[in-house]
């Protein structure tokens, strides 16, 4: 989803990387134009619509990863490393089973990309002692990307995106192949990013390049002319469909709120965003992760910083309230698909969303190490559904290689899982979406969504135990 204009955070996508830079100016905006041969009937009317990555990147770098003890000390909120996050979801039981990700491929897909990610990755690996990805490629497939501009805001989100995306997919699977796919950005002739990003996936799906598609951007439904206009750019989730290949999108960081068209404001009901929204595509919510004295991971809650002062602070340099929060809610475009017939009690006849959540809270971050010009070098904290999305992109690699395929479309096995209480299946029934604002001169909330037993529209499914949810999903969409 979108976030408007922040002051003291470095920009991103679904994802918050906070880094202290005063008035960054509106979020990064995920934006390009295609060649007017290339454009299909009906992308002309999306040249107001704007896809935004989420990453919430927070400006305190440093020269070594940030412990937890040290952001508690320093900034009151929680911070993690990658094996806390590996702990979090039982991995290390999955990988002594032998299953890394080994012969999949992970494909994220970002504008512009980050000039220093191969670079940033192996100092990320060195430090943490993760082994190098067997293959980590870059391509423009949708024209090149023009040179990298440390003064460019939108250069400098995207590079924060894609250092989130590219470091936690690689700390879940390990084994697995990482595809970088980068999409040039030219507003020329005021066609936005989603047609080239269309563009690149089909390339990758025509190719048969990857295995699960990495998604951290997303446009709130109601900024789109129309339904038609979605349904022009759904060509590449049709194919991956057919193809069994697996789309995943964030739901986004502004709780049930999102953006407008004018990239600062938030409407003022609840609203959700798409792809994350497409039946063709699984949409990652967020949780907060808590552990005991001992280092154990307990019970996840609905990601919600909103109304926690010192993440306020830490995450938007003042004190809130701010829309900190994993999105959700009921479909306008998209009614609800056969797989959701048993939640029909939750999502009514719409599709809901999300599917599944993963690790999001601003308290809670986690540690990213860049060097792009444009913000601080060294290590800083990052969080949001743009961390979240690329975490469960590292689970399904998991289960390709236990199936020994791509998964293609696990939503109907999500739901399954769910409803047969597969231990996979860790439930959430903690905490909400509703957000708060200050907008119009005076404050305002969107009233969301509540965690219940079984599916929600603030979690989903859930989250997962990987050491029995990576075999069990394998089975279920494997077959």
């Amino acid at each position: 989803m979108q976030v408007p204009r922040r002051i003291a955070v470095a920009v991103g996508a679904c994802g918050l990387t906070a880094a202290a830079v005063a008035a960054v100016g509106p979020a990064p905006v995920l934006a390009g134009s295609v060649s007017a041969g290339s454009v299909s009937p009906g992308l002309s009317a999306l040249a107001t619509v704007t896809a935004s990555p989420g990453v919430i990147r927070i400006g305190h770098a440093q020269s070594g990863p940030p412990t937890t003890a040290d952001c508690e000390k320093a900034y009151k909120v929680a911070c993690y490393e990658p094996g806390q996050i590996q702990q979090a979801y039982h991995l290390p039981a999955v990988y002594a089973s032998g299953v890394t990700g080994k012969g999949a491929t992970i494909v994220i897909v970002d504008s512009y990309g980050s000039p220093t990610i191969k670079g940033d990755l192996s100092v990320f690996d060195h430090t943490f002692g993760l082994p190098a990805p067997p293959s980590f490629r870059i391509i423009q497939p949708a024209g090149k990307v023009p040179p990298y501009n440390p003064n460019n805001s939108d250069m400098v989100g995207w590079a924060g995106e894609t250092t989130l995306d590219v470091e936690y997919a690689h700390t879940v699977a390990p084994g697995a192949n990482l595809l970088l796919v980068e999409t040039p950005v030219s507003e020329t002739e005021g066609v936005h990013g989603f047609p080239q990003i269309v563009e690149a996936e089909q390339y990758v799906l025509n190719h048969h390049l990857g295995d699960v598609i990495s998604q951290s951007f997303s446009a709130t439904e109601q900024t789109f002319p129309n339904k038609s206009a979605v349904q022009a750019l759904r060509g590449a989730y049709q194919l991956a469909a057919k193809d069994k290949v697996t789309v995943l999108t964030a739901a986004g960081d502004s709780g049930a709120a999102d953006v407008g068209l004018d990239e600062s404001t938030y409407y003022l009901f609840p609203v959700t965003s798409w792809p994350d929204s497409d039946p063709l595509v699984t949409g990652i919510g967020g949780t907060q992760l808590h552990f005991n004295s001992a280092g154990q991971p307990t019970a996840p809650t609905v990601w919600n910083d909103t109304y926690n002062k010192a993440t306020n602070e830490f995450a938007d340099g003042n004190a809130g309230p701010n829309p900190l929060a994993g999105g959700g809610g009921k479909s306008v475009f998209f009614t609800r698909p056969w797989y959701q017939n048993g939640v029909q009690n939750i999502v009514g006849d719409r599709r809901g969303v999300p599917d599944i959540s993963m690790s999001a809270a601003c308290n809670g971050s986690v540690d990213t190490y860049s060097t792009y010009g444009g913000a601080p070098a060294g290590w800083t904290p990052s969080c949001g559904t743009s961390e979240a999305t690329p975490l469960f992109a590292g689970i399904v690699a998991l289960a390709d290689q236990v199936a020994g395929h791509s998964l293609g479309l696990i939503n109907p096995a999500l739901y399954q899982l769910s409803a047969r209480r597969a231990p996979g299946i860790v439930d959430v029934t903690s905490g909400n979406n509703t957000v708060s604002f200050k907008q119009g001169g005076r404050e305002r909330t969107v009233h969301g969504f509540t965690a219940v037993p079984g599916y929600d529209l603030a979690s989903g499914v859930g989250t997962v135990n990987a050491e029995y949810f990576v075999p069990e999903l394998a089975f279920l969409a494997g077959h």
